[in-house]
């Protein structure tokens, strides 16, 4: 009797020990989330994104990191925002509740803007990968940061793209009404007055539109040099598909939104040679070419896509924020923001750095144009 409540008391013990050891052992789950339209006109877009942070935490997991002297797994909360700014909020609110450790985030200035407050009054850091429209970043929160040139930059060196180079002096401008979209719309009308050009037509449609007959008829009348679209490629490709209908045979120009590689499949196999010209939010100069190449490769072998756009400024976005928590050895945001607002990363897309207002330094654009359906590019600048 003794010996089975000495071997009982042993098994006991042993028990106790290996559950004390298991729980030294777990890890410590670090909550990243990320919001994009994964459903919706772009999800083709969002899923870019959500692809971009999947590499990038994944691969980082992989490695190992270490924060406190604990081992730690990073977790990917993805959330749908749809492209709609009531939505967005929801899911920023979620994540909020979720106590998520940062966010990277929105994919589109609509959403991005006022998402940011609800993570500023939760004090989580957020990276917005794609969001240019300047107000992101000038609403005085700590928390906020974009790792791309914001649209006084893109849309005025368009503006001046068009001047300049396309010798475009009377100009249509169009813009789907979105803060995006409005907001680089207005930066290239900026540049061009500012150049002595002439903006001979302003028109606007929205996000669900697919019928532009009515405004390009109206642009075709004032007979422009170069029509500049503001918004994103799901309208963009339909409206270069109706404009060779109608025989307009102006340059098109556009931001980001427009400068996919699924641009010249949604126009329809409608685009002329080198009619396009847009401009990337975000640059990668010849030093950079073998590292996005390299990116380009794990990529496309993880999902079996091509990138689409916006997934190299993603994976440096995760990137940059846990090696902020790193350096301050916490996933705390209080003790890791004060790190991440001083950042100096060399990322696959170049070295990002923050302003005082959490804008990236020296931000890059690529201007590209297309050749059938292939994207080239024509220059980076800064």
């Amino acid at each position: 009797m003794k010996r089975s409540l000495f071997a009982l008391s042993a098994v006991a013990i042993a028990v106790v020990l290996a559950g004390c050891g298991k729980k030294a052992d777990e890890e410590v789950v670090v909550k990243i989330g990320h919001v994009g339209p994964t459903s919706g006109e772009i999800a083709h877009l969002g899923k870019d994104n959500e692809y971009g942070a999947r590499l990038a935490i994944d691969e980082l997991n992989a490695k190992g990191v270490t924060l406190g002297g604990k081992k730690v797994r990073l977790e990917l909360l993805a959330e749908d925002d749809a492209g709609d700014p009531k939505q967005g909020t929801a899911a920023a609110q979620k994540l909020a509740d979720a106590k998520v450790n940062g966010v990277i985030g929105h994919l589109n200035s609509g959403t991005t803007i006022p998402a940011s407050k609800i993570y500023s009054d939760a004090n989580i850091p957020q990276i917005s990968p794609s969001a240019t429209n300047p107000m992101y970043t000038r609403q005085g929160f700590k928390t906020t940061f974009r790792v791309v040139a914001d649209d006084v930059h893109l849309g005025g060196t368009l503006g001046r793209y068009a001047l300049n180079e396309l010798k475009g002096k009377n100009v249509a401008v169009i813009d789907d009404r979105t803060a995006y979209g409005q907001g680089v719309a207005e930066e290239f009308v900026k540049a061009i007055t500012a150049g002595g050009g002439t903006v001979a037509s302003r028109q606007f449609t929205n996000t669900k539109e697919k019928d532009f007959s009515a405004i390009l008829t109206a642009i075709k009348a004032v007979k422009p040099d170069v029509v500049f679209f503001g918004g994103m490629d799901a309208v963009g490709g339909p409206m270069l598909r109706q404009m060779k209908q109608l025989g307009i045979e102006s340059k098109f120009m556009g931001g980001d939104g427009i400068c996919t590689a699924e641009l010249p499949n949604l126009a329809g196999g409608s685009l002329a040679q080198g009619q396009v010209v847009c401009a990337e939010a975000g640059g990668v100069e010849a030093d950079q070419k073998a590292p996005i190449d390299d990116f380009a490769k794990r990529y496309k072998e993880k999902f079996n896509v091509d990138v689409k756009l916006y997934a190299p400024y993603v994976y440096d976005a995760v990137n940059v924020m846990v090696a902020a928590m790193v350096k301050a050895d916490s996933a705390d945001p209080a003790k890791y923001l004060p790190e991440l607002a001083k950042s100096e990363y060399k990322g696959i897309t170049g070295t990002i750095a923050f302003d005082e207002k959490g804008d990236i330094k020296n931000g890059a654009l690529t201007l590209y144009t297309f050749n059938g359906d292939k994207r080239e590019q024509l220059a980076v600048v800064r």
